[in-house]
């Protein structure tokens, strides 16, 4: 007779729980990338000032890794956010099991739970978009100040910095409408 095995329901909350706090410390990671990346372009900005060499200098490049910069953490974000719905999901599917979320405690399930975490979680979307528009506008200064004759033969570079920065300022402060929120107790 073939032995059929499963995975208790224990375990695999344990495991999705497991995910979850992987999936936070990737959204941590990700905001601390763009940190990095954003000062490592500036530092270049400031780095290749003005001199003999500067026309060779490709500084037009360099302003547009900041829009780049800001649509992957946007994105890292997204994928992050849907993910930790998912799982979420799926935890309270796992906490509704034979009725278990109307004895005990279901941090999944219970509105009051998710809407707490939720909104302690918006406070990340607000640094991430705080930290994408100065970013930017910090960028944009930058390279306008140092290289106003560059900038100013080049203008679409400055609009598009300042455009993704405004879409992804503003993709990030929507970025909570993708949050969990649970299904009506049952």
């Amino acid at each position: 007779m073939p032995v059929q095995s499963h995975v208790d329901a224990n375990y695999r909350f344990i495991a999705a729980y497991n995910e979850v706090n992987a999936r936070i410390a990737q959204r941590q990671q990700a905001l601390t990338l763009y940190v990095t990346l954003v000062v490592s372009l500036l530092a270049a900005l400031v780095a290749l000032k003005p001199g003999e060499a500067q026309a060779r200098l490709p500084i037009e490049w360099l302003v547009l890794g900041f829009p780049v910069a800001s649509t992957c953490l946007a994105f890292l974000n997204y994928k992050t956010e849907s993910a930790l719905t998912n799982l979420r999901h799926f935890l309270s599917t796992l906490e509704r099991l034979n009725n278990a979320h109307l004895a005990l405690p279901s941090y999944n399930t219970d509105p009051r739970w998710s809407q707490s975490a939720n909104k302690a979680r918006r406070f990340h979307d607000f640094a991430s978009a705080v930290l994408v528009a100065a970013g930017n506008a910090i960028a944009i200064g930058a390279v306008s100040k140092i290289y106003p004759e560059r900038i100013a033969d080049n203008r679409p570079v400055i609009w598009v910095t300042a455009m993704v920065a405004v879409v992804c300022v503003i993709a990030l402060l929507m970025m909570p409408k993708l949050s969990y929120r649970p299904a009506d107790p049952a």
